[in-house]
């Protein structure tokens, strides 16, 4: 097979939920890295794109119709470059990675974007039909995220449990403290605030301008979430998904906004376009758990992706494991035999800090994993993420 290399990646910043990106529309904010891949790689010729692989989870609004065409359209690739978009919840984004790869792997194509986008803040309300004449009743569901239009068969087998709900079953059944949930979250806050500040996350960053009233415009150029929250206002936030319980506002990821982009290409067309070859994507691998427990689902998928691939985690230079709970990722890393403060894990932060716009985050964090093989000369990357209904992705990347 063909060797599939990362050349390229870049994102927006993560716009807090109502903030600074809440007024781009899903498919314009989906456009705007692959603008930026665009003019970065000007030897490209854009029209021999292979495919574009979008992840999306939400797709009920302006992320609608096939919102990986309509990025490519709005972008200013040309027509003939056709798009897909792939919903695997929050796994999407780094699944479209995994997809390219595997285009590029089997000589189908030598030139591929992969690509993730999620507006969660202009998620609409949808209504379902009537299912009787002259019905009033009228259901309205938010899809910002979780269930909707749940079927009644899987609630009865699998329990539809909201995501923190999720957590804490994990909390439960690996006995993860509220207290050790707090700290996670508070060293993600402070590791993701020294990388801002180093300028090591603006690296990955492409500002985002927003036309304005009479002329005016708007730069959004720095991720808006971060909380530097001490413990002990950490410890004192309420516990709002259950009775007793342990998640909350501080130690969970956010509701946000974001695009990410990634330009992949075979050997061949990396160099037939003069593009510097980045790290190699080795393998990846899905698994599914326990819909009640979805986030362990990083466990098995490592596992796999390690055998598949016949490394181990020691080799693994960087660890960029997505932060949907606290709770949910330490009960991923001790399952998994790594410390709760393993240094190579999320080194410059995680969702809880950054924010989890759930079709980016795993080009987002792909690019994170790559930017810090680059910065420390590491060679391996490991990149995983929980999934909601009970799976998880993972996936190793080689520096070259």
């Amino acid at each position: 097979m063909n060797d599939a290399y990362i050349c390229d990646v870049i994102r927006t910043p993560i716009g807090r939920y109502g903030g600074g990106l809440a007024s781009v529309r899903a498919d314009d904010l989906a456009a705007i890295p692959l603008r930026a891949l665009m003019a970065r790689n000007p030897d490209v010729n854009w029209a021999e794109i292979d495919d574009v692989f979008m992840g999306c989870a939400n797709q009920a609004g302006e992320d609608n119709r096939n919102i990986a065409r309509m990025a490519t359209l709005l972008a200013g690739l040309p027509t003939q470059v056709p798009g897909v978009t792939l919903n695997r919840l929050c796994g999407s984004g780094l699944d479209a990675i995994v997809q390219a790869a595997r285009m590029i792997k089997s000589g189908e194509g030598e030139l591929v974007i992969a690509a993730g986008a999620e507006s969660m803040s202009r998620a609409p309300f949808v209504m379902a039909k009537a299912t009787s004449a002259y019905s009033r009743n009228a259901e309205i569901y938010d899809t910002t995220m979780g269930w909707r239009f749940v079927n009644k068969l899987m609630a009865k087998q699998y329990g539809t449990e909201s995501m923190p709900e999720t957590a804490e079953n994990l909390a439960e059944t690996f006995s993860i403290s509220r207290k050790d949930q707090d700290a996670f979250a508070h060293r993600s806050q402070i590791k993701a605030k020294a990388a801002q500040e180093a300028g090591r996350l603006g690296d990955e960053i492409i500002k985002v301008k927003i036309p304005g009233r009479k002329g005016a415009v708007t730069i959004v150029e720095h991720d808006e979430h971060l909380r530097l929250s001490p413990p002990d206002i950490l410890a004192k936030l309420r516990t709002p998904f259950r009775d007793g319980g342990s998640v909350t506002a501080g130690n969970a990821s956010g509701i946000n906004d974001g695009a990410a982009a990634m330009l992949l290409a075979s050997k061949q067309a990396a160099k037939q376009y003069n593009l510097t070859l980045r790290a190699r994507v080795v393998g990846a691998a899905v698994a599914g758990v326990e819909p009640r427990i979805m986030g362990i689902g990083p466990v098995p998928a490592v596992r796999k992706v390690l055998t598949l691939t016949g490394l181990s985690l020691e080799q693994m230079d960087v660890i960029e494991l997505n932060e949907a709970f606290a709770a949910q990722a330490l009960a991923v890393l001790r399952e998994l035999g790594l410390a709760d403060d393993d240094e190579r894990v999320n080194p410059g932060g995680g969702a809880i800090a950054l924010g989890h716009p759930l079709g980016m985050s795993g080009t987002r964090i792909a690019g994170a994993a790559l930017h810090q093989l680059e910065r420390t000369q590491g060679r391996y990357g490991l990149i995983t993420m929980c999934i909601g209904v009970g799976q998880g992705i993972a996936t190793i990347i080689e520096r070259v």
